[in-house]
C-alpha cells in the first residue's frame, strides 16, 4: 500500500446550529503524538469544508477519516429509498439529492430533506413517528454494518434511525452534504481509486480505535488526559502528557488519528473480503472493518 505522512480524524456532529462543540479535528504527523487542529476552537461545518479544501489544494499526503456514514443501505432492497421514483442509483447521486432538497437549510443541516414527504417515510423520527418504510427492528443496515455485527468487530446502528443518543442519521445526512460540496476534490475510498500521492478520505468509526487501545465495548469514551495517554501508548503512539479533563470528542479525534497511522500501511483494511465494486459505488465501506 502507498504511504501517507499525515493522518487526520474528524469527529463530526449533525446537531442544529452553526458551531458545534461536538466537532473535533486532530492530525498525527510523522511519528509525533497527535495534535488537535485549532485546540479550543468551536468549529463550524463550513470551516471543516474549507480546511479539507485547503488540504486538497496543497496536495498533502494525508489520510483523512470522517466519523459519519457516506451512504444509506442499498444492497438489501436494490435502492436507498424503495418506492420513491427519485431514489438515486449511486453514492454521488445520493449526495446530490440530499444536498439539493436541503439546499436552503443552513450549516449543512438536512431538516428539509427529512421533511420531504417521500424521504420521511424511510426514517424513524422523534416523538414516536416512524415512517411506513422504515422497516422492522432497528432499521435497515448496510453490508458493512451487518458484517461488523456478525464478526463482532463493532456495534452497528441504522442510518435511518434519528432517535436516541446513538443515532447517526442526522450526522450522516449533514456529512453527505459536505461530501457533495467538496465535489470530488479529494478521492473517497473505496468509491474512488487511491491515488499515488495526495490526500484520501475514508469513513471511520472512532470506536474501532478505542477497541484497538483495549477499551471494552460500550465504554469507549475517554474524558481524562491520563486515560487518553494510556490508550495512545497502547497503540504505539507517543503520549500527549495531558492532565485533567478532556472532551470525549477531542479524545476520539486524537486517538483515532494515531490509530489510522498504525493501520494505514497494512493491506487488510484496504481489501475487506465482502467489499465489491457494486458496494463501493452504492454503500461504501468503513475503513478498518475487515
Amino acid at each position: 500500500m502507498r504511504r501517507f505522512t499525515h493522518f487526520a480524524a474528524l469527529d463530526w456532529s449533525g446537531a442544529r446550529g452553526e458551531r458545534q462543540r461536538g466537532i473535533a479535528l486532530a492530525v498525527a504527523s510523522g511519528a509525533a503524538a497527535p495534535a488537535l487542529v485549532k485546540p479550543g476552537h468551536i468549529w463550524s461545518r463550513a470551516e471543516i469544508r474549507d480546511w479539507i479544501e485547503d488540504i486538497a489544494a496543497s496536495g498533502t499526503d494525508m489520510l483523512i477519516g470522517f466519523d459519519f456514514s457516506a451512504a444509506f443501505a442499498f444492497a438489501d432492497r436494490a435502492a436507498y429509498f424503495p418506492e420513491w421514483r427519485e431514489s438515486p442509483a449511486n453514492i454521488r447521486a445520493l449526495w446530490a439529492l440530499v444536498d439539493g432538497i436541503a439546499a436552503n437549510d443552513p450549516h449543512f443541516e438536512a431538516a428539509a430533506f427529512l421533511a420531504h414527504p417521500e424521504a420521511q417515510r424511510h426514517f424513524r423520527h422523534g416523538g414516536g413517528v416512524v415512517g411506513d418504510l422504515f422497516g422492522k427492528g432497528g432499521g435497515r443496515l448496510r453490508v458493512v454494518e451487518m458484517h461488523q455485527r456478525a464478526t463482532k468487530q463493532a456495534a452497528s446502528v441504522s442510518n435511518f434511525n434519528l432517535v436516541g443518543a446513538a443515532q447517526v442519521g442526522k450526522a450522516s445526512l449533514s456529512g453527505m452534504r459536505l461530501l457533495h460540496r467538496l465535489g470530488g476534490r479529494i478521492p473517497l475510498w473505496p468509491l474512488d481509486p487511491v491515488p499515488a500521492r495526495g490526500p484520501v478520505l475514508v469513513e471511520i468509526y472512532t470506536s474501532l480505535a478505542a477497541r484497538a487501545a483495549g477499551l471494552p465495548p460500550g465504554r469507549s469514551k475517554i474524558r481524562e488526559g491520563q486515560a487518553l495517554d494510556k490508550a495512545l501508548t497502547a497503540i504505539g503512539s507517543p503520549p500527549l502528557g495531558l492532565c485533567g479533563p478532556i472532551s470525549d470528542h477531542a479524545s476520539d479525534a486524537l486517538l483515532t488519528a494515531a490509530w489510522l497511522r498504525t493501520i494505514a500501511s497494512a493491506e487488510a483494511p484496504w481489501s475487506p473480503s465482502p467489499l465489491t465494486d457494486a458496494l463501493a459505488a452504492t454503500e461504501g465501506w468503513t475503513f478498518g472493518i475487515i
